[in-house]
């Protein structure tokens, strides 16, 4: 598995190339070496920052995550390594045969967290109703999530977060354009672990979007939702700028409790990955480990 724990930032103009395990970055005037084991994930934030291709190689062994922005310095595109374990054919094709139930179980543990944990931004919030309203949903959750307590909890949770006139998918929303970056940070991190682990990203539980590479991902990053809702809860930035940006990303290192310990986000992804995974593959969930969002 992936073990870097820092997230790496290029914002200006740089060149960056490979030298004996470190990723040097040279400015117009400055070098800096970061040695690959301790980065996670890069983020190039800048296009006028230039790479070799060496060093992308060597970025991929070391399973660093690597996201690429546009000119408008939004993420564009990230980085997906072909093969990240030893046994990568024979996770694939488990991943091929997952049994339908247990997809389905899977899908209603994770369902259920992901209510949980926006019920309790609710309480914390000063919301104790809707928060109480989510947790009925939460208790009941079936099978598949075949009575959609989802798309029930969603639409109570949102409006009591960021008010009536709030619409999710409205483009001109700064809340959404916050919203939107934070999920796809967040995205990126499961996608290095999913393939860390030998499997696809392709490849989901409940998601099966044929125009999205990150279905299984989509799936895992559920109950990791609310880490960035609270965050733009609490922040009224005007502008999405870079200053709001690096916040958001920080929020990689924020704590969450995964099974009544603390860890950062980036460790407890990659330790909740593993134990969905293994349930899914096996059928037995009780080593699903349970994500809880640390009141900061």
């Amino acid at each position: 598995m992936a073990s870097g724990f820092r997230v790496v930032v290029i914002r200006s103009t740089s060149k960056l190339d490979y030298r004996f395990g470190r990723m040097v970055v040279r400015t117009q005037d400055k070098k800096q070496e970061i040695h690959l084991d301790e980065i996670s994930v890069l983020i190039i934030e800048d296009i006028s920052v230039s790479l070799t291709a060496y060093l992308l190689n060597e970025l991929n062994k070391h399973q660093v995550k690597v996201v690429f922005c546009d000119e408008n310095h939004n993420p564009a595109s990230e980085l997906v390594n072909l093969y990240g374990s030893h046994d990568t054919s024979k996770k694939i094709a488990q991943q091929i045969d997952w049994a339908p139930d247990n997809k389905a179980l899977v899908w209603q543990i994770i369902v259920s967290q992901k209510i949980e944990n926006q019920a309790a931004l609710l309480e914390q919030t000063g919301k104790p109703d809707k928060a109480n309203m989510l947790r009925t949903y939460a208790e009941t959750v079936t099978s598949g999530d075949s009575t959609n307590r989802e798309g029930m909890a969603a639409k109570v949770y949102f409006t009591a977060l960021f008010g009536s006139q709030y619409k999710r998918d409205d483009d001109n929303n700064i809340k959404n354009s916050f919203l939107n970056y934070g999920y796809t940070m967040i995205n990126a991190v499961f996608n290095r672990e999913v393939i860390a682990s030998g499997y696809l990203t392709q490849l989901g539980i409940w998601h099966r979007g044929g125009q999205n590479p990150f279905n299984l991902s989509s799936d895992l990053m559920e109950s990791f939702r609310p880490i960035i809702d609270g965050w733009v809860y609490h922040h009224d930035y005007q502008e999405f700028d870079w200053a709001s940006k690096l916040q958001i990303i920080d929020l990689l290192n924020q704590k969450v409790r995964i099974n009544e310990a603390e860890q950062t986000v980036i460790n407890s992804i990659e330790i909740y990955t593993k134990s969905i995974l293994n349930a899914v593959s096996s059928g037995d969930i009780s080593g699903i480990k349970r994500i809880e969002i640390v009141s900061q």
